[in-house]
């Protein structure tokens, strides 16, 4: 068969798997007042709240997350996966023994630009341990940012029985300052920052139950404080610290299954990762509100040309119950703040071709789109939120695939720059 024809067959199908991994959400059905805000119209004065904001309120009109992790911004903070640089001969990297650290820049519209200090020790293996499973992993992850935003935290990673058993326990505190209503899109050019500042407590454990398919369970603990503040021109906009709504708590449990067949989990070239996540969050747990979490995403990776990769991503998710507004759902693509849509449910999909020039630098081109909603039903309903732009890479460490990114993205009048030593997917 001609290597178009295949090409052409292969990518009709993977469209249609993109397409069909959202409808797993009409499963559930949601409906609270919508936070979405238009993109163009500014948002009118008589909708800014003028004297305190009850953190807890959740429409568009009164009030104005990764998020698996718990809070927006932790997931541009907190690195997805540390490779085991202690054999590599690199500048990248301060070592002592089995104890190796290294320095992360990153730039993001969410939380700034800054750096992440990651350092983590590996404990030692036997020669039949090395070539079944990775090393476990004490790691700790320190970051600040621009915009006074930082997060420390310590994660623990485990593998037993051959890799058939696998734990990851994070414990962190996150304070973000960001930005949830911005001032040039409202008529009186008043803006609202928003602060949120607590604990993350989380503990995931997997077992194998066929090839490259992991299930299992896990439970989170957060405590939070919200708080918000008014920026730009125009009556002040008070947030009430005091208020006991400010601080929220969602503790819960809940579902994991994950399948990954790529052949590198920083810089893919061919395979697949799904995962989905499902989180109940109630009152017997000690969570200050009653909700349910579902997330899904879907990743899949073809080589075309020895230079030329293709890149998928799709992404759904779906809120049910009164959830903080910290754990709403965003939309998974660039060009805009993460905060800007904030709903009940969101979903979207993106693809992006990744181009070695030569030597060690590259460029991407990338396009995706996504839609918002309060309601699942209508989710499709809505105009098509879009999402586009161009990046360069620098390849920093050929023999782990590891890219510095700088990324430039547009959304309608929106742009936004990412910089990061990871790749967007």
């Amino acid at each position: 068969m001609p290597i178009a024809e295949a090409f052409s067959t292969s990518l009709k199908r993977r469209i249609k798997i993109l397409s069909l991994s959202s409808l797993v959400f009409y499963c559930f059905t949601a409906s609270v007042p919508s936070l979405a805000q238009d993109n163009n119209d500014p948002l009118p004065d008589e909708n800014i709240p003028t004297q305190s904001i009850n953190p807890n309120l959740q429409t568009a009109s009164e009030a104005h997350q990764s998020t698996s992790t718990g809070s927006y911004g932790v997931n541009n903070i907190i690195p997805e996966w540390t490779p085991d640089l202690r054999e590599e001969d690199t500048r990248l990297k301060a070592q002592k023994g089995d104890f190796v650290a290294v320095p992360i820049p990153i730039a993001d519209p969410t939380i700034g630009t800054g750096l992440v200090i990651a350092g983590a020790y590996y404990y030692s293996q036997t020669t039949t341990e090395q070539t079944v499973q990775p090393a476990s992993t004490t790691q700790a992850v320190a970051a600040y940012t621009d915009n006074d935003s930082y997060a420390y935290g310590l994660m623990q990673q485990n593998y037993w029985d051959e890799d058939n058993w696998r734990f990851t326990g994070t414990a962190a505190y996150i304070a973000l300052k960001l930005t949830l209503l911005d001032s040039k899109y409202t008529q009186s050019g008043k803006g609202l920052d928003w602060n949120i500042e607590g604990t993350l407590l989380k503990g995931q454990l997997l077992r194998s139950v066929g090839e490259s398919w992991f299930v299992g369970g896990q439970i989170r603990l957060i405590n939070n404080e919200q708080t918000f503040s008014s920026s730009g021109e125009g009556p002040d906009i008070e947030g009430n610290t005091e208020d006991e709504f400010g601080k929220a708590k969602a503790n819960g449990a809940g579902i994991l299954a994950q399948y990954d067949t790529r052949d590198n989990q920083t810089n893919a070239y061919s395979g697949q990762r799904f995962e989905f996540d499902a989180m109940f969050n109630d009152e017997l747990f000690g969570s200050s509100n009653t909700y349910q979490s579902y997330q899904a995403r879907y990743r899949y990776y073809y080589h075309l040309l020895p230079p030329l990769v293709l890149a998928f991503e799709a992404r759904g998710c779906a809120k049910y119950g009164n959830a903080p507004l910290w754990d709403y759902c965003t939309l998974g693509l660039r060009g805009f703040s993460a905060t800007k849509y904030l709903n009940k449910a969101s979903s979207s999909g993106q693809i992006e071709a990744r181009w070695n020039i030569f030597g060690d630098f590259g460029v991407v081109g990338f396009v995706g789109g996504g839609y918002d909603s309060k309601e699942l039903s209508e989710l499709w309903d809505n105009e098509m939120i879009p999402s586009y732009g161009i990046g360069i890479r620098y390849m920093v460490l050929d023999s782990q695939r590891i890219n510095l990114r700088l990324d430039y993205a547009r959304s309608e009048d929106n742009d936004a720059i990412y910089v990061s030593v990871a790749e967007a997917f």
